[in-house]
C-alpha cells in the first residue's frame, strides 16, 4: 500500500509543478485555462502534502524512520497543580 500512495505522491506533486507552471506562464486574456491550471495545480499540492503526510506516519509507525521528538499527547497537563 504505501508504494502506491508514493506513487500517487510523485504523480500529485508533478501535477502541482506542471499545472502551477501553465497557471503561472498562461496568457492573461485568456482566464478560464488560468483557472482550470491552478486549480489542478492545488488540487495536487493538496493531495501530495496528504500522501507525504501519510508515508511520514507509516514510516515512524513501522520502524523504518525515528519517530518525531514530539512530547506524547498523555503528558500534556494543562490546568493541573
Amino acid at each position: 500500500m504505501q508504494k502506491i500512495i508514493a506513487v500517487v505522491n510523485v504523480v500529485a506533486w508533478s501535477g502541482f509543478w506542471a499545472f502551477g507552471y501553465l497557471a503561472l506562464t498562461s496568457d492573461m486574456t485568456d482566464q478560464s485555462s488560468m483557472v482550470v491550471a491552478a486549480l489542478l495545480a492545488f488540487a495536487g499540492a493538496a493531495v501530495g502534502i496528504v500522501a507525504y503526510f501519510w508515508l511520514v506516519r507509516h514510516a515512524e509507525q513501522s520502524g523504518y524512520a525515528k519517530k518525531s521528538n514530539q512530547v506524547p499527547r498523555e503528558h500534556h497537563r494543562i490546568g493541573e497543580a
